[in-house]
């Protein structure tokens, strides 16, 4: 897991927020302005004929130099109502591949950007020119949030490491009279390094992707990431300091970054991204949201599952579907003039991941879709992830109206079933044959369930030893295969990391789809991964997503397969399924379906059942 973060709402009276929306317009709902928190201005339709926007195709238009840079992580955006203009802050990174004398590509610190339309986007210079003297001297600007108030702008940004005694990871800003500044920074930190709760002494926390907005007229700030979890405190009146006393843990560690809040029909949601950002053509960045009728928490998915619960919590909002881009993730976001509302995030395309003769640095151009609600929850459009082909744009100015309307998806279901298996004799049945045999007193059939014991081992190549999997012939054609997986690993948040249990989708050791309970840190987590190798010098050989929650007691594991396309879902309860992420993967002419029980000794997976059926 690496960092990263979020998306921001520009025009919505049922948005909370402050910062980059509450400088922004917002278009009247029939929810009306949020109680308790900083209204914004109405916006009324223009009784004229509707104009329609343009249409855009992702990645959006965000132009360096004559050209389409390279990368805008971490996007934020906000619109100046003085202008009209909307104005797009990113992530300290190269915005070409072109690299000067040294050898060295040119980093630009928080590059900024404006459009009328948000699809063209043209650059407006970088926040600033060097870093703040209280900022480790090769340490990144990372993750602005801009928030207009008080008749001042204030961008906040996060830092990887500083100058201060013991160093650490912070929060800092800067001021300006306008949404390009000149900006000055406050000189020290508005959240700064400290330790992480439970660690040795001098291990830091994650102090990073700053989110603010306003309630009842005072500044929260959320902050955090995967190491010590997410946090929410107050910040002083004038924005620059924050009350260390106020904080209040929101997240468990261990599977959060980069927050956004809405709020919505008298919720507080919280957007947040998980795994790794920026993993080349294997990152499996996912967004999901939990909420709360506090800006406090405790926040809690569709399922009512707590994200500070080890047995983490999260509703799936934004994942990879298939096409080009993976990795979706780092979230803002905005409502049109029209009504509707629009999430701009990073994601990176398999196909074109890194900086040209760079390979393992990660390229995460911005991207733009449409944010629907179904059921209460958030979805991108409709349910269907991340575009890749013309879409309608959002209506950016007064009197515009967007062509969008959402489709939500009908997720697949299993049909007519093809085999199946309860492991209900004292055998195994003859369809399943060993890689590798485990010693046979470490698993048992019996009781309508395969009890194993879980192996120290793991399948990455060339690590060895391997561990064992448990292989049947898959099925010609579409199908899905679903286990009922426990694990016998505590949900007490005690680390036992990678331990887990679960499903495979073998092409060998060095070509599989996994989709298994798994023990991260301080959760569990239903792990959705990826293995390639052999591969090109600097590209990884595993990635991996996230889904559903993990049962207090079992936990439905669900594969669809269609052709090279593996798709994930998951259950607590058999019935109410996350669906999540889609790996592309040529497993090879003839790829098998497995289990594996991996990753630490002294625990059991029990698999209930196995079925495989079509697809429906």
């Amino acid at each position: 897991m690496v960092r990263r973060r979020r998306l921001l709402p520009v025009l919505l009276a049922a948005f909370a927020l402050a910062g980059p929306l509450a400088a922004s317009p917002t278009v009247s709902t029939a929810a009306g302005p949020p109680s308790g928190a900083s209204t914004r201005t109405q916006v009324t339709p223009s009784a004229r004929p509707a104009v329609r926007p343009p249409t855009y195709r992702n990645p959006l238009d965000v132009v360096f130099d004559g050209a389409r840079a390279a990368s805008c992580a971490d996007p934020d955006v906000v619109r100046d109502p003085a202008g009209g203009w909307w104005y797009l802050y990113c992530t300290s990174d190269a915005l070409t591949s072109v690299k000067d004398a040294n050898g060295d590509l040119t980093t630009h610190l928080l590059p900024t950007y404006r459009s009328r339309d948000l699809i063209h986007w043209t650059y407006q210079g970088d926040a600033v020119s060097s870093r703040p003297a209280w900022v480790k001297s090769d340490a990144g600007m990372w993750a602005p949030d801009v928030v207009h108030r008080n008749g001042r702008w204030y961008l906040y940004y996060a830092v990887p490491d500083t100058n201060l005694p013991g160093g650490g990871s912070a929060i800092g800003v800067l001021t300006g009279p306008g949404p390009t500044g000149p900006w000055t920074d406050a000189g020290a930190p508005v959240v700064p390094p400290a330790d992480q709760a439970g660690q040795p002494a001098g291990t830091k926390r994650s102090t990073i992707d700053p989110e603010v907005i306003v309630v009842d007229g005072r500044p929260l700030m959320y902050f955090g990431s995967y190491g010590g979890g997410l946090f929410v405190r107050r910040l002083a009146a004038d924005g620059t300091t924050s009350v260390a006393a106020s904080e209040k843990q929101v997240a468990i560690s261990d599977r959060y970054e980069g927050s956004w809040i809405i709020k919505r029909n008298g919720w507080y949601y919280l957007l947040a991204s998980a795994t790794n950002c920026c993993n080349g053509p294997l990152t499996g960045y996912t967004v999901f949201a939990a909420r709360s009728r506090s800006p406090f928490g405790p926040f809690r998915d569709q399922h009512g599952r707590s994200i500070l619960a080890s047995r983490v919590g999260g509703s799936v909002v934004l994942a990879q579907n298939g096409n080009r881009w993976v990795g979706p993730g780092h979230v803002t976001g905005l409502t049109d003039f029209s009504g509707q509302s629009w999430l701009i995030y990073h994601a990176v395309d398999r196909h074109d991941p890194y900086y040209a003769g760079v390979p393992g640095y990660t390229k995460r151009p911005a991207l733009m879709d449409p944010l629907d609600w179904r059921a209460g929850w958030p979805v991108v459009r409709g349910g269907a992830g991340p575009s890749d082909r013309v879409m309608p744009g959002p209506a950016a100015q007064p009197g515009e109206r967007t062509a969008y309307r959402p489709r939500f998806v009908r997720y697949p279901v299993p049909g007519r079933t093809l085999a199946s298996d309860g492991f209900n004799g004292r055998v195994l049945s003859s369809a399943w044959t060993w890689v590798r045999p485990p010693a046979a007193d470490t698993y048992r059939v019996g009781g309508g369930r395969l009890t194993w014991q879980t192996q120290a081992d793991d399948i990455h190549p060339p690590n060895t030893p391997l561990a064992s999997v448990l292989t049947r012939p898959a099925p010609r054609g579409r199908y899905v295969v679903q286990a009922t997986v426990r694990t016998s690993v505590p949900g007490d948040g005690s680390a036992h990391d990678y331990v887990q249990g679960g499903l495979l989708l073998y092409g060998g050791d060095g070509d599989y789809v996994k989709l298994t309970v798994s023990s991260i840190g301080a959760t569990r987590q239903t792990e959705f991964g990826r293995e390639l190798s052999p591969h090109p010098d600097g590209y990884p050989d595993y990635g991996n997503a996230v889904v559903g929650p993990v049962g207090d007691g079992w936990t439905w594991l669900r594969v669809f397969v269609d052709g090279d396309r593996y798709t994930a879902a998951t259950s607590i309860d058999g019935r109410h399924w996350d669906h999540g992420a889609t790996w592309v993967a040529d497993l090879g002419s003839d790829p098998r379906i497995g289990l594996v029980s991996m990753g630490g000794a002294g625990f059991t997976t029990s698999v209930d059942a196995v079925r495989i059926s079509r697809v429906r």
